[in-house]
């Protein structure tokens, strides 16, 4: 499986309206979870970051809003942002606009939201410079790689604990997929925040976000 674990200085060049990092002076990071919501990963992620007192950021399908609202209103009810990851995890770089269009737009129709992802970090020039217009289109800084199961939990955690700095958006994965690594990583990684003195924010909106960092 081939990925970033950590994004690279020029792929932040691509457009300046994509935010990767949100550079700040109180050593906030932003943890953020995609691909929810979905019981028996959700609920346990929302329960861990309820114990140790951390707001996040959950990017979520339609698809699965549709067929676990208890659980999405779980998420707003505990304080956390939403975004629109598209209804059913579509590829900007293989979908037509038109299709692509129509799965945001669907997912927009069960949920409203001012932020939004592209799965797999793949968007085009094109379907930019739309999104742009409605939504803070939102990437990430490190990829926890939480999805991939030949990785272990203690190498995710170790590759986080050294590249983890004031600024970074983590990804995180609540799926059936990811289970297993995120919810033995997620504790040790919060832990290993609240040593370190850094804070978890959720995502706000503002301009300064969409300049080059």
């Amino acid at each position: 499986m081939h990925y970033l674990f950590k994004v690279r200085w020029w792929m932040k060049l691509y457009s300046p309206f994509l935010t990767w990092r949100i550079p700040n002076r109180k050593r906030e990071v932003f943890l953020t979870f995609d691909d929810g919501p979905n019981p028996g990963v959700t609920d346990e992620v929302l329960y861990i970051l309820e114990k140790y007192k951390v707001k996040a950021s959950f990017f979520c399908l339609g698809k699965n809003v549709e067929g676990n609202v208890e659980l999405f209103n779980e998420i707003l009810k505990a304080g956390h942002v939403i975004g629109n990851h598209t209804y059913d995890h579509a590829d900007g770089w293989v979908s037509p606009n038109s299709r692509y269009s129509v799965s945001v737009n669907r997912c927009e129709s069960v949920f409203g939201s001012q932020f939004f992802r592209p799965p797999y970090g793949k968007i085009t020039p094109v379907q930019i410079k739309k999104l742009r217009k409605r939504f803070q289109i939102v990437m990430w800084s490190l990829l926890s790689g939480d999805f991939d199961e030949k990785l272990s939990p203690d190498k995710i955690l170790e590759d986080l604990k050294n590249n983890t700095k004031t600024g970074d958006i983590v990804v995180f994965h609540d799926s059936i997929k990811a289970k297993n690594n995120l919810l033995q990583v997620l504790p040790a990684y919060l832990e290993f925040l609240n040593e370190k003195g850094f804070k978890c924010s959720v995502l706000r909106k503002r301009k300064r976000y969409f300049l080059f960092f």
